[in-house]
C-alpha cells in the first residue's frame, strides 16, 4: 500500500546530527508508523511540540507530502539557555501512496504530538467473491 521514497534515511539522520536541524530548503526527516486498519490505511507521524498551524499536508496525484516546523518557544529577554536538545526547524516526509488508496478523502488529526492521517482504501481494491456457475451457464462476478 505504501512505497518508500526515502532510501537514504540513515544518511539524512547522520547529516542532521552533524549539520543541525533542517530548513525549508533542506528539511529533516520525521519518524512515522504506517499500517492497515480495516478499510483504511493509517499513517502516524511523531511531531511533538509542533503548533497545528505549522503543519502543511499536500497530496498531488499519489505523492503525499507532510511538512512541519518546530519554532522556538517564546522566552523572556533575561532567559539564558542552559541546555538545548530539542531540534528546531523544518521536518518533512514524502510518501508515494498506492493507486488502491482514495487520496480524495484523507483525514488528518493532531493530538498529543502525533499527526494521524487516515486514507480510505478504494472499493475496487477491497476483496470480493467471484462465483462460478456450472458449464453451460454464464459466469457471474459479485461486486
Amino acid at each position: 500500500m505504501l512505497m518508500r521514497t526515502d532510501p537514504f534515511r540513515e544518511l539524512d539522520r547522520l547529516a542532521q546530527h552533524l549539520m543541525g536541524p533542517g530548513t525549508w530548503s533542506r528539511p529533516s526527516a520525521m519518524p512515522m508508523d504506517a499500517y492497515r486498519d480495516g478499510d483504511e490505511y493509517v499513517i502516524a507521524f511523531d511531531l511533538p511540540g509542533i503548533d497545528p498551524d505549522a503543519l502543511d499536508i499536500d497530496v498531488e496525484r499519489n505523492m503525499l507530502t507532510v511538512r512541519a516546523e518546530r519554532r522556538p518557544i517564546a522566552r523572556s529577554e533575561n532567559a539564558q539557555t542552559e541546555l538545548s536538545e530539542r531540534p528546531l526547524g523544518v521536518f518533512s516526509r514524502q510518501l508515494v501512496l498506492a493507486d488502491t488508496l482514495d487520496t480524495e478523502h484523507i483525514t488528518a488529526d493532531y493530538e498529543a504530538g502525533v499527526l494521524t492521517l487516515r486514507v480510505p482504501i478504494t472499493e475496487r481494491a477491497k476483496p470480493r467473491k467471484i462465483s462460478v456457475r456450472s458449464a453451460g451457464q454464464r459466469k457471474e462476478i459479485d461486486g
